[in-house]
């Protein structure tokens, strides 16, 4: 039997950290264009126009690329989590079919709810909650992000929340929203800490999450395959939170917040002496390096948003969406 690879050896680099803003920047506002102190002032992320033209650009060059299969069509549109699952979705697609997508079904978002908070330095960002076309009646939470004022607005999350479940947001007078830091006393939970919260919990319990399918009945999936005969599945866990993974969150109108985070996710399956892993199916074996003898090890992202109350509560993951984004036989 070959030697088993270690999981944490599929790790890629993380992205470069985000741009720091210069101490004197060009800023937009809703009445025009001003010369500010970028990394002191405090701002709308953008115009209400600039953030519905973001919105339209991003899923123009989201439905090309899903046309042909070709990563390369968005990549200027995605960052972060999404563009890691993204990126990864295509190329298998692309491997196992070379000519584009036969099933592509254009994305169209509608109702589209623009929540841009005011604050000082970079990344400027905001979210959009629409509905898709796509996903049943779940909304679709995007968030766009970018780290100066020449840089595109890009996607760095995408999850999908049923219905009624998105927050109110507290917002000013002018209608702006309030961004929350990622160090923020009176939180369950810091929004900085929710991805290495998120990460022991799956390992280990514990009480900071609420029940639901992404917490409770997760850790019970995982314990249930963890070992069947002749295979056992080994999970490794691991959070990410710089450059364009960091967490970002929006104050609520009860003084909670909503937060966006990422982690990421190792799946071992080793099979037995005499026996053999279970055949992936052919998504996974386009992203699939070396050779499946008695080991695979999938490399997962995942972007969560979570519902972290004021005060004593529990966090509530309310929506996830995780994708492969390479794996590894051996």
């Amino acid at each position: 039997m070959s030697r088993d690879r270690d999981p944490r050896t599929l790790r890629r680099s993380a992205r470069s950290a985000l741009i720091a803003a210069s101490v004197t920047a060009l800023s937009l506002t809703a009445g025009g264009c001003v010369v500010v102190h970028g990394e002191r002032e405090i701002l709308p992320s953008t115009t209400r126009a600039e953030a519905a033209k973001a919105l339209r650009q991003f899923t123009t060059a989201y439905n090309e690329a899903d046309k042909a299969y070709d990563p390369a069509l968005d990549a200027g549109h995605t960052t972060g989590a999404l563009a890691d699952i993204d990126a990864a979705r295509l190329k298998a697609g692309r491997a196992n079919n070379p000519d584009g997508n036969p099933n592509h079904t254009p994305l169209r978002l509608t109702d589209a709810k623009f929540t841009i908070p005011k604050k000082a330095g970079w990344p400027r960002w905001f979210l959009v909650d629409a509905a898709g076309n796509k996903g049943g009646t779940a909304r679709w939470l995007l968030v766009f992000t970018r780290s100066s004022l020449d840089a595109p607005f890009q996607v760095a999350y995408l999850t999908l929340v049923a219905p009624g479940k998105v927050p109110e947001f507290r917002k000013d007078a002018d209608g702006w929203a309030e961004s929350v830091p990622v160090k923020s006393a009176g939180l369950a939970a810091d929004p900085g800490e929710l991805s290495r919260n998120y990460t022991t919990y799956l390992k280990d319990g514990g009480e900071t999450f609420a029940e639901g399918p992404h917490t409770t009945q997760w850790r019970t999936l995982r314990q249930k395959n963890a070992k069947k005969p002749g295979l056992v599945t080994q999970y490794i866990d691991e959070p990410l939170t710089n450059g364009d993974y960091a967490p970002l969150a929006l104050r609520t109108t009860d003084g909670g917040a909503l937060v966006f985070f990422t982690t990421r996710h190792y799946e071992k399956q080793t099979a037995a002496a005499g026996t053999s892993v279970p055949v992936p199916n052919k998504d996974v074996l386009a992203l699939t390096k070396g050779e499946i003898k008695q080991s695979l090890t999938m490399e997962f992202v995942s972007n969560e948003v979570a519902l972290d109350p004021k005060g004593q509560g529990k966090v509530t993951i309310l929506g996830r969406i995780q994708g492969l984004t390479a794996a590894e036989g051996s």
